[in-house]
């Protein structure tokens, strides 16, 4: 593959009730919460993960990025539920990404690869019509984190992130440096907060309890629309 945010890779706020700024009291990016609403009381401690290798030529036994997920999630306390290698192939990418989103031992799934813009990358197109919430800043910040190590070459890659079946599901390019810099300054820091959120609905259900997604913070469920590929 030929993932332009290539590393290296073969293949591609509390504000008064109104501050100099102007902000209203209820402005969104107003995460102080003075609602007395714990927002991090659903986190989890321990994700389960479904890791997903997108490559026609490798193996698993030749797979530097998704062993260095496997190792970086364990290592940070989570368990490899289930790792899978998948060919550039739509369908194939798909139904395997819908199929682990929806296994109860599976928390949030993580795909490496085929993210780039050579005919054959396809990971966002065959993942972003399984979404439900799209996760817009996630490929925004990695983009801006990446920028700072390869500079323009960025605008090439279309890493992105959504919600399946109550499952949040990463999509990183092929390239171990991008892999690494996906999963240690993005994903890992709000894996547990965005599987708790992710699921809460499921498990209130699940509990026969009432879901108390009214309280839930406006920056936190936003629904937004994917950003522009």
């Amino acid at each position: 593959m030929s993932d332009a945010h290539d590393h290296g890779e073969e293949d591609a706020h509390g504000h008064s009730e109104e501050d100099a700024h102007g902000h209203s009291e209820e402005d969104a990016h107003d995460h102080g919460h003075t609602d007395g609403h714990d927002h991090h009381h659903h986190d989890a401690d321990t994700v389960a993960i479904g890791v997903v290798t997108v490559s026609s030529s490798r193996s698993l036994d030749d797979d530097p990025s998704g062993e260095y997920l496997v190792s970086a999630f364990e290592e940070a306390g989570h368990e490899v539920a289930v790792r899978e290698l998948v060919p550039d192939e739509y369908d194939s990418v798909q139904g395997t990404v819908d199929r682990l989103a929806r296994r109860k031992d599976t928390d949030a799934v993580v795909t490496t690869g085929g993210t780039g813009v050579t005919p054959d990358d396809v990971t966002p197109e065959a993942v972003k019509g399984l979404f439900s919430k799209t996760l817009p800043g996630f490929g925004e910040l990695f983009r801006r984190l990446s920028h700072e190590e390869i500079g323009t070459r960025t605008i090439g890659s279309r890493a992105t992130a959504g919600v399946v079946s109550a499952t949040p599901v990463f999509c990183l390019p092929g390239s171990e440096n991008a892999v690494r810099l996906g999963a240690d300054e993005i994903i890992l820091p709000e894996i547990g907060h965005l599987v708790g959120l992710a699921g809460r609905g499921v498990e209130d259900e699940e509990g026969g309890g009432e879901s108390d997604d009214a309280d839930a913070d406006p920056g936190d469920a936003d629904a937004t629309p994917d950003d522009a590929e």
